[in-house]
């Protein structure tokens, strides 16, 4: 403490540093061993003396000047200099996997958009699910763009948009999942087979839902991270505070309790009075029928969503907790190859539970097969010399193997919208 003391001899920058830096820069500050033959260090000096220890640069007094590079290595996780088979691995499998989560998500939407038997709040919504997804799948082509050697390149505004982007996917999906789950309480318990709730309410909830997650994923680079606190660094994310993913997983894993008790006591109003309601002249068997099948829909895509997040929210609630001790680096991989098939599993989900989506997906398909023939008629002589004017029973072009004669109903409003 004798170092502290004559600090306070000091120009003011200095004391602060050395005042607010207590035993630390007691231990770390070096001066001349005569005591009448000594000179103030600078405050650049002292905070660089505090680092060498391993102390922090104490208060107020915050270091932005090191690069993404530093707080990896401060945190002992590797950065490849080169690319190794692992990277080429995993780049090479996950931006497939990302581009078909993208074309598939967007049809989900595509498919709700143009069939008006979708046209109620919980499709919205999911929907909406499915705009995150979307989402995600871009964020983790993002994030394969900018993984293994090419991390080190990343300036530290790079690197929070990076993992931004994942966070913001995530949260959009939890509190989506959320809105499902009050929207399905409010409808199932007012024996209802739709919400009545305006389109004016369902856009502003989901405008609500994407707020939420950009200010839940910008909370890091807005300052609760670990330049000022380099002991409360993450080794999964090495910029953030272990604190911040302590209450971020927290969070989610309570959002995942709170809907999963939600959905469990649905499921059973509804096995419960299934064949009341299905006896009652207002809610025919049909509607019952399909009240039932939705919610296995939606129980499903919330189960696939806790199996696939679950272990990399822990993973991280290790890390959060234990630091360096939980060696949550081994596995963060794995964790986020599982967590990212979710959002490529919820369109198959959709497609296999619900027969007027797969419906639509088959007329989206063959539309854009018809359309792809088009054009390329346009460029063959042949073609253009036998393709045949459109009669005004034009809708026969669009006839593929239906279950029923209900798909013609999409067909023709896909039709229609072109």
């Amino acid at each position: 403490m004798q170092a502290v003391v004559r600090c306070l001899h000091c120009g003011r920058a200095t004391q602060e540093v050395c005042v607010s830096s207590g035993s630390h820069a007691g231990a770390a500050v070096q001066f001349s061993e005569s005591e009448s033959i000594w000179t103030c260090p600078t405050e650049g000096e002292v905070k660089k003396a505090i680092m060498d220890v391993g102390g922090l640069v104490p208060g107020n007094v915050c270091d932005y000047s090191h690069n993404v590079s530093f707080y990896y290595e401060h945190v002992g996780k590797d950065i490849s200099k080169n690319w190794s088979i692992r990277d080429f691995v995993i780049v090479g499998l996950g931006l497939p996997i990302c581009l078909v989560m993208v074309l598939s998500n967007v049809m989900v939407v595509v498919a709700i958009w143009i069939n008006q038997r979708f046209h109620f709040p919980i499709y919205y919504l999911l929907a909406n699910m499915a705009a995150a997804d979307l989402f995600a799948g871009l964020a983790y082509t993002n994030l394969m763009l900018n993984t293994g050697p090419w991390t080190s390149r990343l300036t530290k505004k790079q690197w929070f948009i990076r993992n931004a982007l994942v966070d913001i996917s995530l949260t959009a999906s939890v509190a989506n999942l959320l809105a499902v789950a009050v929207e399905r309480h409010q409808t199932i318990f007012t024996v209802q087979l739709h919400n009545k709730m305006t389109n004016r309410r369902v856009v502003l909830l989901i405008v609500c839902i994407w707020v939420v997650a950009v200010v839940m994923g910008m909370v890091p680079s807005m300052g609760w991270n670990c330049q000022c606190q380099l002991d409360d660094c993450s080794i999964i994310a090495p910029l953030y505070s272990r604190r911040y993913l302590i209450f971020w997983v927290s969070a989610n894993l309570l959002t995942f309790f709170f809907m999963v008790a939600v959905y469990a006591r649905i499921f059973v109003y509804v096995r419960r009075k299934s064949r009341r309601m299905s006896s009652h002249t207002s809610f025919p068997v049909g509607q019952s029928e399909t009240v039932v099948n939705l919610m296995k829909t939606i129980s499903i895509v919330l189960g696939v969503f806790v199996v696939c997040w679950t272990p990399g929210l822990m993973t991280l609630l290790l890390d959060g907790i234990m630091g360096k001790d939980s060696n949550a680096t081994a596995y963060e991989k794995y964790c986020l190859i599982l967590a990212e098939c979710n959002s490529l599993v919820n369109p198959i989900i959709y497609s296999y539970r619900d027969v007027e989506m797969r419906r639509t997906f088959k007329s989206i398909l063959c539309c854009l097969c018809r359309w792809s023939g088009v054009h390329q008629g346009e460029t063959s002589p042949t073609q253009v010399h036998t393709s045949q004017p459109e009669s005004p029973q034009g809708d026969e072009v669009f006839e593929i193997d239906m279950e029923d004669k209900e798909a013609m109903s999409s067909q023709q409003l896909i039709k229609t919208r072109r």
